[in-house]
């Protein structure tokens, strides 16, 4: 019988339980389709065996929506009795009472639960964020304001007050919330820093938010010299306008006043390294070196100069031959005075690989790095960098067997990392040169699978180029020609080059290679800093092949130039944003997205997740 009697039982549970989903999902169901009448018969149930917020909350709406404003005053009351610490519900309450036109009750309610605050944050804080969020921002404010007088300082609401401020327009008053927070503790720096990014756009030409804060800082810095707070957050805020210069004068002066040796200028100068603000980041690493070689920063500030300089002249290839030499010159002084040793092999290739590549010295680069194998004590990855720039460089002396030489060496020490498929790509693409295509298909075709996602992305897209538009005998010839002219891009004989291009066009005028012909052209201008013309060969890609296979290439290429080069960043988003949309398969869709993002920003983080 017992047993009888435990199965009755486990069996009313589940069935229970299952009426008690039932009743949910045909609750949700009417409530989602605006049936508020049938939805009610629902609520009412489950409300009446769990009063939960979530039950609570959507019965009275029901019962709003249904004009039972009778019964929804009575379950109103009734829930704000049994949660007298939620004070959501007496503020609901109030509202009521305001939209059912007894003003004069909903204010008597309002004022009690000001009246009775507590000198106690967790008292006044949810009395204020219930009338915020209820849209009464004038009783938000009474609130904060007896909270202040209550509190006595101990707890100064200014987060609050800063927020509210902010919300009604208030941006004086916000930023000296704000300030006053960072004389209460500085440690708020940061958090401070993170509101006032959703405060202000910094992206503005003009920003009444940007010159009240900058006002109110500097104000600050005079009456209080001592608190370096202010300084920091002055250098945070032209770096946010993207104003390095003025960033840089405030660092000066901070790492002076707490004599710092340079350490916040050098960080300085790495943020606008990363910004591509070169003539600013050589001015922060300067002050360092000249605070003398015996000061904590001066090697790392020398070094980080002279990778500078380098970014300077590889990335924006503006430069004179007087900025060159001066370049050069920094470089071998540095050398010598610290030795050619282990510690001074990256500095090495570096200047090299300018004299090579933009001096027109490459023979003496060939020495030098030649000798620069003999230093004792090199790891396995310095001996391949060393021999990778020369490779590289032999390529563009013209000796390209000599540079397969290097490559496969490269290959055969390190061929599981990936300077050794690195090494491999580019031996491929030796045979590429020569008219080998048939071996250098069969190492691309390893190569595809690479687990270094560049290298696996270059060679498909020569292994690509190679099945497309080779194996015809009347293909042979203007594969042979556009190998070759590509040979000359790398050795930097542009004009040969294009002369081979042209023959290609003018002698097969429909040939599937005239696409590719555009981006090498527009590669080969790209090389030489002539960004205008490059942009010009992509446009007429797109112009012509707009569906073809180099499209999606084109796309992204047009919206590093105009980001990074052009410092346009609409119209690189726009380039982005076509790609996103017409070509979501690329492979260029991750980084796209990424620089869609960061281009546009938190606000349409959506549009860039739909696309």
């Amino acid at each position: 019988m017992r047993n009888w009697l435990f199965v009755l039982v486990v069996f009313s549970s589940f069935a229970l339980k299952a009426q008690g989903d039932t009743d949910m999902q045909l609750a949700q169901h009417y409530y989602s389709s605006g049936d508020f009448d049938k939805a009610k018969i629902y609520y009412v149930k489950l409300y009446d065996k769990d009063p939960s917020k979530f039950n609570f909350l959507r019965y009275y709406d029901c019962l709003i929506q249904t004009n039972d404003k009778k019964e929804a005053e009575k379950i109103l009351k009734k829930q704000s009795n049994a949660n007298r610490f939620d004070i959501e519900y007496q503020v609901m309450l109030g509202q009521f009472y305001e939209e059912n036109n007894e003003s004069d009750k909903a204010q008597k309610l309002y004022s009690s639960l000001i009246e009775d605050l507590q000198a106690d944050p967790n008292s006044i804080i949810p009395l204020y964020n219930a009338f915020k969020g209820k849209g009464r921002n004038d009783l938000a404010l009474l609130t904060i304001e007896k909270g202040r007088k209550l509190l006595k300082g101990t707890y100064p609401l200014h987060f609050q007050f800063a927020e509210l401020y902010g919300a009604t327009g208030q941006k004086e008053k916000m930023i000296a919330e704000y300030l006053d927070l960072l004389d209460f503790h500085s440690s708020y720096a940061s958090s401070i820093q993170s509101l006032l990014s959703r405060q202000i756009d910094f992206s503005a030409t003009e920003s009444k938010e940007f010159d009240l804060m900058k006002t109110a800082l500097l104000e600050r810095i005079q009456k209080k010299p001592d608190e370096s707070v202010y300084s920091e957050m002055l250098v945070w805020l032209f770096i946010q306008k993207r104003n390095f210069s003025g960033a840089l004068t405030q660092m000066q002066a901070l790492d002076k006043r707490l004599n710092e040796q340079g350490r916040r200028v050098l960080d300085l100068g790495r943020i606008c390294v990363e910004n591509k603000e070169y003539e600013t980041a050589r001015k922060c690493f300067k002050y360092v070196t000249n605070l003398g070689t015996d000061q904590l920063y001066y090697y790392q500030a020398e070094t980080a100069l002279l990778n500078t300089r380098f970014l300077e002249v590889t990335t924006n290839r503006n430069y004179s031959k007087e900025e060159l030499d001066a370049t050069l010159l920094e470089y071998k002084t540095t050398i010598d005075r610290i030795g050619k040793k282990r510690s001074s092999v990256s500095l090495i290739i570096e200047m090299c690989h300018i004299q090579a590549f933009y001096a027109n010295q490459a023979a003496s680069s060939i020495t030098t790095l030649t000798e620069a194998l003999t230093i004792s004590g090199l790891t396995d990855m310095q001996k391949s960098e060393l021999k990778m720039e020369l490779a590289d460089i032999h390529v563009l002396h013209g000796d390209i067997w000599e540079a397969s030489l290097y490559y496969m060496q490269i290959e055969t020490d390190l061929k599981f990392e990936p300077i050794g498929h690195e090494a491999k790509f580019k031996n491929a693409r030796i045979f590429y040169y020569d008219g080998e295509f048939d071996f250098a298909q069969s190492q691309l075709s390893v190569l595809k699978e690479s687990t270094s996602k560049l290298i696996a992305n270059d060679a498909l897209k020569l292994s690509i180029l190679i099945t497309d538009n080779f194996g015809l005998d009347s293909n042979y010839q203007a594969m042979t020609w556009f190998a070759n002219a590509d040979l000359l891009v790398e050795q930097h004989r542009y004009e040969e080059a294009f002369v081979l291009y042209d023959s290609i066009i003018k002698t097969y005028p429909y040939h599937s290679l005239g696409d590719e012909i555009l981006i090498r052209k527009s590669k080969a201008m790209q090389d030489q800093g002539n960004w205008t013309e490059a942009i010009a060969y992509l446009e007429e890609l797109l112009k012509y092949n707009g569906e073809d296979i180099l499209a999606d290439d084109a796309l992204f290429q047009l919206g590093d130039l105009y980001e990074n080069h052009l410092y346009d960043k609409e119209k690189a988003a726009e380039f982005y944003k076509t790609l996103l949309f017409n070509f979501k398969g690329s492979l260029y869709s991750v980084e796209a997205r990424k620089r869609f993002r960061q281009i546009r920003g938190d606000k349409n983080l959506e549009e860039a997740e739909e696309i």
